[in-house]
């Protein structure tokens, strides 16, 4: 191989390595900063570049994204004097490339660390039950520290989530036994509850029974009452329809001989039956005139017929 060849060699070697360095893709979401001879000069975002060999660099690169950041365990003392362990995650993003790049070193390490700090200070303004309370308060006041702080690096703080709250084992076989005791306690509460409320539905049962079955007791005398008023009543339009049927008859051709016989029939069955079942017997001065006593009563019953005639 000639001299003349290493030269073609070196000058195509050369030339490839300018084209690398000359052009540049960003892609999507993401940003470089250019530095020209050491100077920032410009914010490639995404797309296709073109930079000048040799004097242009490309010094930082930033993603656009929200990116999450695991912010340590760590021990905190709360108001109650409690040691407690907190960890958490913290959300932030990109705002500004330029400032992320010159503002600070290390832009997630610092918000980690502020993280870190501004927890410890909201936990030791709580009491260890309220710590779990405050989740929400404590994650605002850490967004709020940390956004606040991060605003001349170019980045936004977008939100912070505390993942645990680990208490010393004393403290959580203690809890625990505060929570099964109001528990225990709920449970009293509930089932006292439920008694009252059976009893009064078993007295309210009670009364409405009392109610209706004296309801019924009076709905059943009231048609008892008038089932024998009703009866009464028919018993006596009976009555008088036989004894107007009986004046009709009497009244008629022959009726006062029927009466006689009937009479007559009647007064012989009554000693008869008397005799039957007394001893002593109750006789008329005059039982041997039989035919007088009818008689008698004949003339009675004549006496009376015109006066219910009229």
């Amino acid at each position: 191989m000639d001299a003349l060849t290493v030269i073609l060699i070196g000058i195509i070697f050369f030339a490839f390595i300018v084209f690398l360095k000359t052009i540049r893709t960003v892609p999507q979401r993401s940003a470089f900063i250019v530095e020209r001879l050491g100077k920032y000069n410009a914010t490639l975002e995404a797309g296709f570049h073109i930079l000048i060999p040799f004097v242009d660099k490309i010094s930082y690169k930033h993603t656009l994204k929200e990116q999450a950041l695991d912010v340590p365990s760590q021990m905190c003392i709360t108001k109650d004097n409690i040691s407690v362990e907190v960890d958490g995650i913290l959300y932030l993003q990109v705002i500004d490339p330029m400032k992320a790049s010159y503002g600070i070193n290390n832009y997630q390490f610092a918000a980690t660390q502020l993280a870190q700090t501004t927890m410890r200070s909201v936990m030791g303004k709580l009491e260890l039950d309220k710590t779990f309370e405050e989740r929400d308060t404590i994650n605002v006041t850490i967004v709020e520290a940390v956004d606040k702080a991060s605003e001349p690096w170019g980045v936004k703080v977008t939100r912070y989530e505390v993942k645990n709250i680990v208490p010393p084992q004393s403290i959580k076989d203690a809890m625990e036994k505060q929570m099964r005791a109001e528990r225990e306690k709920r449970a009293l509460i509930a089932e006292s509850e439920g008694d009252k409320q059976a009893k009064i539905n078993r007295a309210e049962g009670d009364k409405q029974e009392m109610i209706a079955k004296s309801e019924g007791e009076k709905q059943k005398r009231i048609n008892e009452a008038e089932g024998r008023a009703a009866e009464i009543e028919r018993v006596a339009f009976a009555t008088a329809k036989g004894i107007r049927e009986i004046a009709t008859a009497i009244n008629e051709e022959g009726g006062i001989n029927a009466v006689n016989l009937r009479i007559a029939e009647q007064y012989v069955n009554a000693f008869g039956n008397l005799a039957k079942t007394n001893n002593s017997v109750i006789i008329p001065s005059n039982l041997s005139d039989i035919a007088g006593m009818i008689s008698t009563a004949l003339t009675v019953i004549k006496d009376q017929s015109p006066k219910t005639t009229k």
